[in-house]
């Protein structure tokens, strides 16, 4: 089964055709971060406008790419949600309106969902069972995963995510959107331990985060080190480092946590925020010590793109699910809701 994936959740319009034999034929990603960059963040109408004048121009790339036509197509998936609502709605009805157009079954994808899958792209993807951290720009969350569609929320973050976290840091030191990428380049040149910036809710019982005092807590560091309306390269550096080891070492924290308590041996990390080194790094040698191993999609796939969203259309069209003739766009989605696969379905 060859399935289309359109992803138009927020500022990247992601296109992929999947083989289900075959795997990932081709794919295309465009980036609207220049558009975005000048206003400091996503503006919401800027992001539909731009998904409809590309989404169509990607699609046809990648069949070329791929070496077929629309015809070859043999269903069509496109992230439902959750996102922004403009956004997703350009994706939904381009889909929607190909799979009436080409008579092949269509289906909404969960966004999440597809982060949650991205590994199992990869040449060795994580076994089921396993516990998913889900870091990016809108969640973080952890996931108690027993197969596609099993789902059990066990921590989730009660304010910011981490990647807003990250997002909002970045311009209190004067960094460009995106911030999180940013930051952490910054982080590189920080002097360890100049600053200690607390841990949110680890000496709490529970999985869940908090980021919203630590952003606080920079903030008020970054008011007393500013000298003459300026903070000093190597200070931006050194509180980027501590902020992003206070960070990272709280989703350690509680990722060592989930572990001990499912009893789980396979830690999955997924989402934007998962392509940070850093948190590889340290979750890398937490899941060793452990006795459980670390699974991450590749780079290009950490990111919203088109390949999670028909390998995880896929599955499920596989196991016979499709969508009505309506058009689904879900700004808020709880992923427990998500109808489960038979087990033998599961890849």
């Amino acid at each position: 089964m060859k399935v289309l994936g359109i992803e138009t959740s927020c500022d990247e319009t992601g296109i992929a055709l999947y083989d289900s034999e075959k795997g990932l034929l081709a794919d295309a990603l465009y980036s609207q971060v220049p558009l975005h960059r000048k206003y400091g963040g996503v503006v919401p109408e800027l992001a539909s406008r731009d998904h409809v004048r590309k989404t169509l121009p990607l699609i046809r790339e990648v069949l070329v790419k791929a070496g077929c036509g629309t015809r070859d197509i043999d269903a069509i998936a496109y992230t439902a949600g959750p996102g922004l609502n403009g956004a997703l709605l350009v994706g939904a009805s381009i889909g929607r309106a190909l799979g009436m157009a080409l008579d092949v079954p269509v289906i909404g994808v969960h966004h999440m969902e597809g982060h949650l899958l991205a590994p199992l792209l990869e040449d060795d993807p994580p076994p089921f069972p396993f516990v998913a951290l889900l870091v990016s720009g809108g969640h973080t969350q952890l996931v108690a995963v027993e197969g596609i569609g099993r789902y059990e929320v066990i921590g989730e973050s009660v304010d910011d995510a981490a990647g807003e976290a990250f997002d909002k840091v970045a311009k209190m030191l004067g960094l460009s959107y995106p911030g999180g990428p940013h930051v952490a380049r910054l982080a590189e040149s920080g002097t360890p331990g100049r600053f200690t910036f607390p841990r949110p809710m680890v000496n709490r019982p529970g999985l869940d985060f908090s980021f919203s005092g630590l952003k606080t807590f920079v903030l008020t560091t970054v008011q007393e080190h500013n000298i003459g309306g300026e903070v000093s390269d190597q200070t931006r550096a050194d509180i980027a480092h501590a902020f992003q080891e206070a960070v990272v070492d709280t989703l350690n924290i509680k990722c060592r946590r989930a572990l001990q308590q499912t009893g789980m041996k396979a830690l999955v990390i997924a989402g934007g925020v998962s392509a940070n080194t850093r948190l590889r790094e340290v979750l890398g040698r937490m899941a060793e010590e452990a006795g459980a191993r670390l699974y991450y999609p590749a780079l290009r796939h950490c990111t919203d793109n088109g390949a999670m969203i028909a390998f995880a259309g896929c599955q499920r069209l596989l196991a016979g699910q499709r969508d009505d003739l309506t058009i689904h766009a879900r700004p808020r989605w709880n992923m427990e809701t998500l109808p489960p696969l038979e087990q033998g379905a599961n890849t």
